[in-house]
């Protein structure tokens, strides 16, 4: 097998991977880079693959990084088996559908600038077909299933524990003589979240495509994180004010309606409304509840313990905000309120409508929960800026920000290193969906633990 990384190299954002066996042709996850608008973003994208020649694409998970580019690619000829597990497939049909709404808007304003200033409108991308012919495509398989996919090729996915339906993809290259196989981490869960299982590993690798994007650090403790969010609650308490939690929709948000579920539970968010302000956020959620089954056994005891068949009736105060009637009427609460929306970036969505009415003030409290990759809103607001661009208008930064590292969905830098330990062959790694210091200081820990590693080029082939 030969491996060319044509995305998600240097960045944490845009993941793509072109495997060549024989006269296979697979692609690994297929994309979107983050940052910017998204339609000056979908202008600028480049597959860099030629679709029609591709057997097949293998996802690991369905965040719009890994699986974003789908309908491009489906709109410029690619007609093959797009293969993922279950719950992915039905996360990709929200979150595609969400993406390609949003799309179409920002389009329809920019081209009516466009219009007025005289200029020719430009034309989509993508169509709602192709997000319809994504789906189609589709082709699921469970975890532990291996399955040939291509001329010699086989495919196994186990679970990376990251969100829901999340996948470590195993490649077994089998024409034979000796076999090898290619494992590409995806993005991998830590160990103690909630809701997901901890990552598997695989039994041995010839060649591993790690993701990095915590790679410089290990997050703080999750009971020392749970502690201080309810110590923000108690400081915005005090001072009257109101919590803005911008999330990710897929599985972020559920991780923290969980872990208010547990405050509420020990009493600790008394005279708090807690509101989850994402139409897309309270389908996927409702889809977590669908497949609880496929969640950490413990926390399906204690949802069980407390008769809560969903995580809704896990927290009574929350409410769901589904029509945009519904989020603006949250803007006229004066204090006491907890509001979960997106994107968990800033980029766009319902969140900077609630930064709107909120970031001037020194009573509220801004909560991320996530990683925020450069060039977006979000990025800007925990690096400290005093003021910043929304709507055409500048606001001035007067909340308090915080960062809640511990709620993250990646492995820190320990649990990469232990996984990456666990896995017999005696594998070499390339370091791949991490920003350059993170690269850098993970390539370093894994040679001082003898363990083959380099931080991967773009466009560079490597032989597995």
């Amino acid at each position: 097998m030969e491996v060319q990384s044509l995305g998600g190299v240097g960045e944490v954002t845009g993941s793509r991977h072109l495997v060549r066996s024989g006269r296979a042709r697979v692609l690994l996850d297929c994309g979107m880079h983050q940052g910017g608008d998204t339609v000056s973003r979908l202008r600028r994208e480049a597959l860099r693959v030629k679709p029609q020649r591709l057997d097949a694409v293998v996802l690991s998970h369905a965040h719009l990084d890994h699986s974003g580019a789908l309908p491009l690619l489906v709109n410029r000829g690619f007609r093959g088996p797009i293969w993922c597990t279950p719950a992915t497939r039905n996360l990709l049909a929200i979150m595609l559908d969400d993406a390609a709404n949003l799309y179409f808007r920002d389009l329809e304003q920019v081209n009516l600038r466009r219009r007025r200033a005289g200029e020719k409108p430009w034309e989509p991308e993508y169509e709602q077909a192709d997000v319809l012919a994504v789906l189609e495509q589709c082709q699921v398989l469970d975890y532990h299933r291996e399955t040939e996919i291509a001329d010699g090729l086989h495919l196994n996915f186990l679970d990376a524990g990251h969100i829901l339906g999340s996948a470590i993809v195993e490649l077994h290259e089998r024409r034979g003589g000796p076999s090898r196989t290619l494992v590409f981490s995806g993005d991998l869960g830590k160990s103690d979240s909630v809701l997901m299982r901890d990552p598997e590993v695989p039994a041995r690798a010839d060649l591993v495509l790690m993701e990095s994007t915590y790679g410089n650090r290990d997050h703080r403790s999750l009971t020392d994180t749970v502690e201080e969010l309810a110590g923000i609650l108690d400081q915005a308490r005090r001072e009257r004010g109101n919590l803005i939690m911008p999330a990710f929709a897929v599985g972020r948000t559920q991780e923290l309606l969980f872990h208010l579920g547990c405050l509420y539970h020990a009493g600790r968010l008394k005279n708090w409304q807690v509101f989850l302000d994402s139409p897309m956020a309270i389908e996927v959620t409702a889809l977590y509840s669908q497949w609880l089954d496929a969640l950490d056994e413990e926390d399906q005891r204690l949802l069980a313990h407390y008769r809560a068949r969903t995580l809704e009736q896990f927290l009574p105060p929350l409410r769901l905000c589904a029509t945009v009637e519904e989020s603006m009427q949250i803007n006229r609460i004066d204090q006491g309120a907890i509001v979960i929306a997106g994107s968990g970036m800033c980029n766009g969505g319902r969140v900077r409508h609630h930064l709107k009415h909120r970031l001037w003030q020194e009573r509220n409290h801004i909560v991320f929960s996530g990683f925020q990759a450069a060039g977006t809103l979000g990025r800007q607001l925990v690096e400290g800026a005093e003021r910043v661009r929304m709507f055409g208008h500048q606001f001035a930064v007067r909340a308090q920000i915080h960062t809640l590292g511990g709620f993250s969905a990646h492995a820190g830098q320990s649990q990469l290193l232990a996984w990456a330990g666990a896995i017999d062959g005696g594998p070499h790694f390339r370091l791949v969906h991490g920003e350059e210091t993170a690269l850098a200081v993970l390539r370093e820990a894994l040679v001082e633990k003898g363990i083959a590693a380099e931080v991967a080029v773009r466009d560079e082939r490597v032989q597995c």
